[in-house]
């Protein structure tokens, strides 16, 4: 990447061709020297903020070939916002705000274990123990939004609820959605093959 700090599209592409080593097994794990170590005590300044799942199985620092620093990374299960609560969004904000980040994506991902677990419960609102009940209650909606779809109800509802969380953030006041009129940064949504590595644009 450039020494300037680029653009939402540049580190989208930036992203996508690691994405696309990844899949090919020809990742070359930038950015890991005890050098970088020490530039990065002085500071951060990362190029995107990925939201996305607490799945072992999906860590975007790996799956984009990304070095140290490149990323912000919020992961909580089911990669959903609405109903994420401060931390998540205090995060976001923080990234936007302070880090100036000029890309802000929601990462779903295939056999997503919340999804599977909300469409499961989907007519009980007191089925799990704890905060489970809240998490999957929380993504709901974008299985109810998903049902009599053609194509298989987890995909759908996998992709819906990215969508749902892209597009909570553009509505996300006071921080992020005054960047995004502004054009400072650019909000999209993925989703990812566990099986094939890919990464998939959606929104």
């Amino acid at each position: 990447m450039p020494s300037t700090r680029p653009s939402a599209d540049q580190v989208m592409q930036h992203l996508l061709e690691g994405n696309q080593r990844f899949q090919a097994g020809e990742i070359v794990h930038p950015r890991r020297t005890p050098e970088d170590f020490r530039a990065l005590a002085a500071g951060q300044s990362p190029l995107a903020v990925i939201i996305g799942c607490a799945d072992s199985r999906v860590t975007p620092e790996i799956l984009f070939d990304c070095g140290i620093g490149e990323l912000f990374v919020v992961r909580i299960a089911g990669n959903y916002i609405a109903g994420a609560g401060a931390s998540v969004k205090g995060s976001v904000e923080f990234a936007v705000a302070e880090l100036g980040v000029p890309l802000i994506m929601v990462l779903g991902h295939s056999q997503c274990g919340a999804i599977k677990a909300a469409i499961q419960h989907i007519d009980d609102r007191a089925a799990l123990p704890g905060a489970l009940n809240d998490l999957v209650n929380s993504i709901k909606p974008a299985v109810t939004a998903s049902v009599n779809r053609p194509g298989e109800l987890l995909d759908n509802a996998i992709a819906a609820n990215v969508r749902r969380g892209v597009t909570r953030l553009r509505s996300l006041r006071p921080v992020v959605a005054p960047a995004l009129k502004e054009g400072r940064v650019k909000i999209v949504g993925c989703t990812y093959d566990i099986e094939t590595g890919k990464v998939t644009v959606l929104a």
